[in-house]
């Protein structure tokens, strides 16, 4: 098991390698000058000369890229173009607010989806199983945005429930410690902020757990029918055991593999594909910097936003593949 993990973590090198290429490749193919944007259109072509070469854009490709790695490894990010802070200050606090509200969602995903889906298994062809499996394929169907307004219109607007935008009261706003709102009212105790975090969370973690949670019920379904059919299930059974415990302890661990897998891959969607959700909420999290940042032609944010999401993306799907053998002894590494 560590032998594994340790080479799974020597591939990241190349992994993590080429996914910069890519990604620095890409942003220098982007048309427009940086320089001449950080100036503005009436600077001069020798202030705009001058500041090229201090930022080291006339510099061969292969040189920039080299140079671009050395940073990385030094944990610099770059410097932000529209802010002239360090990328690597300033990015912690967008990205708290997407894990915060990715993993929200993701709770409430796999919670509801799991347990509509060993369900649906559980009781096949009955009310209940098309019932579930139809509200999957609509909430698969119904796109973020329009689930979003919607839930504003109603929640918000007509029942006056829940907050439309932001993390939190603004008059009343959370003294940050780790950027992670839930965290953070209760190491201060401030239980009150607390609740009112929740609220603020309920409309964009819904609108963004829908999709995963239709997701993974239908894998669920699908991999618990596939358990339940098996030899020693039916064994199980015949023994008398009641029910509940032969699907919740014999079948959904060994239904899991397929799920588990699906849920590291929608956490790791929901990281980097929560910006349609984080503007309609007026979210401050990484898909609002990123997106901010194209406005603004912010080349260094944009890549250092995109590395980033991508890095986590890659390190979910190693957790993932090293929490196999945990589930399923059957496994060796």
């Amino acid at each position: 098991m560590l032998a594994y993990t340790i080479r799974r973590l020597a591939l990241l090198v190349p992994v993590l390698l080429g996914m910069v290429f890519i990604v620095f490749t890409i942003i220098h193919a982007i048309p427009g000058d940086p320089a001449q944007l950080i100036l503005g259109q009436q600077a001069t072509e020798s202030a705009v000369a001058a500041l090229r070469e201090k930022m080291g854009l006339n510099h061969a490709y292969h040189v920039q890229f080299l140079t671009y790695i050395k940073q990385l490894l030094m944990g610099d990010l770059g410097i932000s173009m529209r802010t002239q802070n360090p990328i690597s200050e300033e990015i912690w606090p967008f990205m708290a607010a997407t894990i915060e509200l990715a993993l929200a969602a993701m709770l409430v995903a796999v919670i509801v989806g799991v347990n509509a889906g060993i369900v649906s298994a559980w009781f096949q062809n009955s009310w209940f199983d098309y019932g579930a499996m139809l509200v999957a394929l609509i909430g698969v169907s119904i796109p973020i945005f329009w689930l979003g307004l919607m839930g504003q219109y109603v929640f918000s607007l007509q029942l006056d429930l829940l907050p439309t935008t932001g993390r939190d009261n603004i008059r009343d706003p959370v003294s940050a410690i780790t950027h992670l709102y839930l965290l953070d009212t209760l190491i201060q105790g401030r239980f009150d902020q607390f609740i009112e975090v929740v609220k603020h969370l309920v409309l964009p973690g819904l609108a963004l757990a829908t999709i995963p949670m239709a997701i993974i019920a239908r894998i669920t379904r699908s991999s618990m029918l596939e358990v339940m059919r098996s030899d020693y299930i039916r064994t199980a059974r015949a023994k008398g055991l009641r029910m509940f415990w032969v699907v919740y302890k014999h079948s959904l661990k060994n239904a899991f593999i397929p799920i588990l897998t699906m849920i590291g891959l929608q956490t790791g969607l929901l990281l980097g594909g929560a910006i349609l959700t984080e503007t309609i909420f007026g979210w401050p999290g990484i898909g609002n910097y990123i997106y901010n940042a194209i406005q603004f032609r912010d080349y260094p944010v944009i890549q250092s936003g995109i590395l980033v999401v991508a890095m986590i993306f890659v390190l979910i799907n190693l957790l993932v593949d090293i929490l196999y053998a945990a589930i399923d002894p059957r496994i060796k590494y």
